[in-house]
């Protein structure tokens, strides 16, 4: 019985992930097409000339139209656009708060310029003796660097995350004295905190690879498998 029950759990663990990304997937096309084909001419829809509907063929139009958007923004006459339309909606009540935020936000998650992880580290957290884990970001800078400057060294932005997801931590400002940096890439410190500690590279068995914007960390993180019910049970020698 103990068998199957395992048998079980590991079919689940495999088909629900599977299961779970084709049903968000397919839901996502057919939103984006309700979205996109009402407003194609209908001569120009596959559907009007095949005996069945072709799912994502909205979708198809919609990256077409955002590549092309992109392409004509990053001339002079794109940028100048672009750039009376936020000037426009910066001046709207309302419009301007819900716009400045989802702008940053979208800039923070997709864009590659100051959103990397450079190095993984510890820290004493949360109090002395203990330590954890956090991702060197940056460097303070700006009005944070200037209201810091008391400290009497440079000051690191760090990301403190959290066991098992950890998409989800706390921003610290710490001197650079306080952070040990570890040699280990920030693949490695990824899996170190997803396995609570149960996937821990060897000494000198990784190098420090590349820096890791935002979204490649997130994709990183649930592409990890979760770590087995008997496994989380194992007491720790």
């Amino acid at each position: 019985m103990t068998r199957l029950r395992t048998y079980f759990f590991t079919g689940f663990i495999v088909c629900a992930p599977l299961a779970i990304t084709a049903w968000i997937t397919w839901s996502f096309m057919g939103w984006v097409d309700g979205w996109v084909k009402p407003y194609i001419p209908t001569q120009y829809t596959p559907d009007a000339y095949l005996p069945f509907a072709i799912p994502g063929f909205g979708l198809l139009v919609a990256l077409f139209l955002i590549t092309a958007i992109g392409f004509l923004t990053a001339n002079i006459i794109g940028r100048t656009l672009v750039s009376w339309s936020e000037n426009l909606l910066g001046r709207t009540p309302l419009v301007r708060t819900v716009y400045t935020a989802l702008k940053q936000i979208f800039e923070t998650v997709l864009a590659d310029r100051s959103s990397s992880f450079k190095t993984a580290g510890l820290v004493e957290y949360p109090r002395k003796g203990m330590w954890a884990i956090v991702f060197v970001a940056t460097t303070a800078s700006g009005e944070i660097k200037t209201v810091l400057s008391d400290q009497g060294g440079e000051m690191l932005a760090i990301f403190l995350p959290p066991t098992p997801n950890p998409t989800s931590g706390f921003l610290l400002y710490v001197p650079r004295a306080d952070v040990r940096i570890l040699d280990m890439s920030i693949e490695a410190a990824l899996k170190l905190v997803v396995s609570a500690g149960l996937v821990s590279p060897e000494e000198g068995g990784t190098v420090r690879g590349k820096p890791m914007t935002v979204a490649e960390a997130s994709r990183l993180v649930h592409a990890q498998p979760p770590v087995p019910a008997e496994r989380r049970a194992e007491p720790v020698d």
